[in-house]
Order: structure tokens, then sequence, then C-alpha cells
């Protein structure tokens, strides 16, 4: 047996603020690679029909019907042009900048992965390997020494765009290139403690680990597979920023246009995708990704139809700033998704919360803010009425793991100044005469959270409770005061993933007793030295989270889970506000097969699929 020791990092979920600024330039274009050979755009496709029924695309707007379309017959030929609003800073997803998501959305046309993500039920699915590994398909055994066998098997068709089968040696050198990569300059490395593993077989078409402890970790850490005969003497950090290794997914880079700014791939010959049909993958003989970093841009681009397909950023004052209407009549499809970014209202806890007088530590005032808050008008007000409510966090990382436990907190101005009545006299404060104060932070670079601030010192001033509100630049808020806690009440996002890996990780951020810089607890909940320490709820909260850590079952770990959001809402240590919507539109009269994922494997998840209509 091969045993090389192997070290392994999760990627640690993200405070969200605004999307970033595009580093285009005015470089000169970079080409390299062949073109890929071009099919007859008119070869029809084996098993394809004519029928005429209507097509309706998943119903996952929220935002009125969904357009429908006549079906064409899939065909081989043409070109789509995306358009985004970012440039990737590289093409490689494990070098410093890697975890951008527009690396993710380049990388699904051309990069290999064990997996992808269901848009439906935001779970993963298995992409080169045969499924997924679970206790359940064999795939995962636990050792009666406490340690875990985690077995990856490749699917047999799956090769490079070279012809090398892709094997398990790629797998394990994909765990190698990763671990590598953590030590190039400019990596952000993630607090949580990466679980320790050893190879104990490598096959053609399969790769064992073993696990030190049990851990549902393993789940996403062979996101994108990197080929050892490619890559395994270049210079990991920086060899493959600008230029690639041959492609494992259904297209290939063939140039990177700084100056345009834009990037092209051709088709992958050697793609071993099929449909159901019989048809190889992918339909199209290119793609073109251009990327304009002015929202305005972007969407001209799409009415114009410069651009056959765009994901526009979210928060862009929708639906009013984009002509959704028009772009339907006009014959694109436009679906608006509940994404995967999601806001809340939370309280500090720790010692350095910057109002001296919080009540944040008694559960009636914290009640109070959760029924003295109308969220529905709070989004109306603000001016976004299209945002749904939310009643949960979890719908965000797994479709099926919530209960909804907010939904207790309608709003309701007279149990919310009982309840602060409640509140005061714990305390012995007459609250009539000396009303208590929220000093709210939040970021005050773009319009959203300002304008949900005004509103909400509005609602909270109806049932007595006065609010101050102190906004701040994003990175002095995203900086000193969450990483120090010197916020009372705040606003902010945090990103859902998918997996169980990630679902266990948000309720890291929750841990009792695991305050920063050692642990996540951003809002010192059940921390040493905070307002609420060592209560039943917070012990409770610890027992199920060490439950959830050690678990490698995936149902155990949903009803652990739901428990866990469950003391969350029972004890308001946050208020779920709503989700940013993710949007995708495409001129439906000319290309088919598009359909929006919410997940961060996002819009062009299923690229291969996409199709021109034949004239």
């Amino acid at each position: 047996m091969r045993r090389v020791v192997v070290t392994l990092a999760l990627l640690a979920l993200v405070v969200t603020a605004c999307a970033g600024a595009d580093p285009g330039g005015s470089l000169a274009p970079v080409t390299f690679g062949p073109t890929s050979t071009t099919l007859d755009p008119t070869t029809t496709l084996s098993g394809s029909t004519t029928s005429t029924t209507p097509f309706t695309p998943p119903s996952t707007s929220f935002l009125g019907p969904t357009v429908t379309y006549d079906p064409a017959v899939p065909r081989y030929g043409g070109e789509v042009v995306v358009g985004d609003d970012q440039m990737p800073p590289t093409l490689n997803p494990y070098a410093p900048g890697g975890d951008n998501f527009i690396v993710s959305l380049v990388g699904q046309a051309h990069l290999a992965s064990a997996f992808d993500v269901d848009p439906e039920s935001l779970q993963l699915i298995p992409d080169v390997v045969r499924e997924v590994p679970t206790i359940a398909n064999g795939g995962v055994s636990l050792n009666p020494e406490g340690t875990m066998d985690v077995t990856w098997r490749l699917d047999p068709a799956a090769e490079w765009a070279d012809g090398f089968a892709i094997s398990g040696a790629d797998l394990e050198f994909t765990l190698e290139f990763q671990r590598a990569s953590l030590d190039c300059a400019g990596r952000e490395f993630v607090s949580e403690p990466p679980p320790a593993a050893e190879v104990i077989e490598v096959g053609e078409e399969h790769l064992t680990l073993r696990f030190t402890t049990p851990t549902l970790e393993y789940e996403t850490l062979l996101n994108w597979i990197v080929p050892r005969h490619i890559v395994e003497f270049s210079d990991y950090c920086d060899g493959w920023n600008t230029s690639m290794w041959t492609a494992g997914g259904p297209f290939s880079i063939v140039e990177w246009d700084r100056a345009e700014p834009s990037i092209t791939l051709t088709r992958n010959d050697n793609y071993w995708k099929r449909d159901d049909s019989g048809n190889q993958l992918p339909y199209l003989d290119a793609v073109k990704f251009v990327f304009k970093p002015e929202t305005d841009r972007l969407v001209r681009g799409f009415t114009t139809r410069e651009l056959d397909v765009i994901n526009p950023p979210p928060f862009v004052g929708l639906p009013d700033s984009l002509p959704i209407d028009a772009w339907r009549d006009s014959g694109a499809v436009v679906e608006i998704v509940r994404g995967p970014i999601w806001e809340h209202i939370n309280f500090q806890f720790g010692p350095n919360n910057r109002n001296a007088e919080s009540l944040n530590g008694i559960l009636e005032f914290r009640q109070a803010l959760a029924h003295g808050i109308d969220r529905r008008a709070l989004l109306d007000d603000a001016g976004y009425g299209h945002l749904a409510v939310a009643q949960d966090f979890l719908g965000t990382f797994n479709s099926a793991a919530t209960n909804s436990p907010w939904t207790r907190y309608e709003p309701d101005k007279d149990k919310a100044r009982e309840l602060l009545a409640a509140a005061c006299a714990r305390i012995g404060r007459d609250c009539a005469a000396n009303p208590p104060r929220v000093i709210y932070s939040t970021t005050s670079n773009a319009d959203f959270r300002p304008r949900i601030a005004d509103q909400l010192a509005l609602q909270l001033s109806e049932v007595g409770i006065e609010v101050e509100l102190q906004l701040e630049d994003s990175q002095l808020f995203f900086g000193d005061t969450l990483e120090q806690g010197r916020w009372d009440v705040g606003n902010w996002a945090w990103v859902g993933s998918a997996g169980m890996a990630a679902l266990i990780s948000i309720f890291d951020r929750f841990a009792p007793g695991e305050a920063p810089p050692d642990g996540s607890n951003l809002y010192n909940w059940g921390n040493p030295g905070s307002s609420v320490e060592g209560d039943e709820a917070v012990a409770q909260f610890g027992d199920l989270l060490t439950r959830l850590r050690s678990t490698v079952d995936a149902a155990e770990a949903l009803s652990l889970a739901r428990q866990l959001e469950q003391i969350l809402a029972d004890q308001v240590v946050i208020i779920p506000l709503n989700s940013r919507i993710a949007v995708g539109a495409v001129w439906a009269d000319e290309i088919q097969g598009f359909r929006m994922n919410p997940s961060q494997s996002g819009h062009t998840w299923n690229i291969e699929r996409w199709y021109r209509v034949g004239e």
C-alpha cells in the first residue's frame, strides 16, 4: 500500500459585503493551445424529438410567472457569450484569489470536479466520481479503533482532454496540490484545524483515505481535480494563473484577452459525458466569457444581445433597475431564485459591546426586538419588496434541512411592549421614563443596509426602544468591529455552501466557549465573560454541536442541525432577515438548456447542455 500523509483543509464560510472591483488591465491577449475541432452545426442528435409542447423552466421565480417557450431540437455548433461583472484574478482555483466566485463560474466550463450541486436540493451530486461517498453506499466505513475510511470511485469513462484517464492518482495529487497551495503568498488561512488523513490505497479508478477521526469534511475535499501528469513538477503558486492544465470539463481554454477583457473556450472533443440519448456533450463549439465591471454595461450588453447569458450582481435595485418585463417580452427567460447569501440582524453578547447599557443578555429584550421588528415592512419600506422574509438560514445550505423556526416572531407591537416591560423589570428599570437604547451598526457603503437601518429605527421607536445608528465603512465594520466584538446590534450576511461540512461550519459561528481568535463565535453568545454564559440553552447547544461535529451520518446531521437552529430561534441569538436573490437571464429564443443554479456552482453549472436554437 502507498502511504502518504496529507493534511486537508475546509474552506471557511465568508462574511459577505459587496462584490470586488474588476482587476482587468490593458495587457495583450494571452493565447495558448490549439483550437478544438468543431462539429457540423447541422448535425442532428440521436434520440432528439421535435415536440411542440411548451417547455417551462422550474417555477423558482417569485417575481411573477415564468416565461414559456417552444423547445428546439438540440444540435451541435455555435458559440455562447456569457457576461459577468468580475474578471477572475487567476484560473487556478487553488491559488490565492482562486476562491473568487468568478473562478468557479469559468471553472465549471473547463475543470474536472468530483461533485456538483443539485439546484433544487442544494445537495452534492456526483460528477467525475460515481457517487458521493456515504455510509449508506459503502463509500464510508467506521473502523473499530475510531478511524474512518473514505473511498472515492471514479466514473470509468472520465478522461482529460489529452486522452489520459482521470485516475485515483489524480485524486491523490489534488490533495497534495491543495496542501502545497496553502503556503502560497496571499493565501488566507482558515481558523478551523484541518482533519488529518493518510492515503491507504490508490487505484486506477479509486482513492481511499483513512481519517484519524470521523468527519463529514471529506465531502468537499475534491472540488476541482488536478492532473498529476501535467502539473506535478510545475510552480503550484504561480504557474497556472493565466494558462491552464489540460481540461477535464466540457471546454478547453484557448485565450485570455486582458484588453477586451474576455476568456474564450472551445469544445473539448474528448469530453466523456453524454446526454440521455447517448449523444456526446457539449453541444456548443465555443463559449466566451466577457467581463463588464459596471452593472449598467452588463445590463445594456444583454439588452442589445451582445451577451447571451448574464447573472447580474445581487442588490442592484431589483427588480426596478432591470428591464425584466421587456426582456421577457422579447424572448428571454429570467429565473429569479433564493441565493446562498443570507442577511441577518444579530446581537453582541461579549464584554467589548460598545453599548454600556446593552440589554442583549436578557431573553425578553431580544424577544421584544424580534416582535417589534416587522421584517416584511422593513424590506418593503426600504424599497426591497421583491425580497422574501427569511424564516430560517439552513435552507441556504440544504433545502430539506429547516423547519423555519423564526415564523413564531410575527410582528406584534403590544407583545413587544409586554416583553420589553418584563426585561426592564428584571433589572429594576423604569423603561417608560428611561427607554432602553440600541446602538445599531452595519456597513454604510451600499444602499440596502443603511435603508434597512433607517426603517428599523422607526419601527423600534414605536415599541419604546431608542435606536442610535452608527454605520461604518465596510473595511472597519468587517475588520475591528466584528473581530473585536465592538457592536451592539448589527446586520451583515453569511454565505451558505453545499455539503454537510458547510452546514456544520455555520454552527461553529455560535459555538459556546469559542471566541475569536481561536474560535469563530463572533457573537460571543455563551463565551466566557459574555452576558449569556453557562445557561441551560447554551449547554444544550454545546452538547448537540459536539455530536454534530462527530457524526458522519447525513440523516443524523440534518436532525441535529434542525435542533441547533431551533435553539438559536428560541434564544433569539440572531434574526434572519432575507436571502439575496440570484438572477439568471438567457435569450431563450437563441439559447436553450440553461437552468439557474442558486448554489455556489452558479449559473454555468450545466453549460455542457446549453445549445443554440437551429435556424
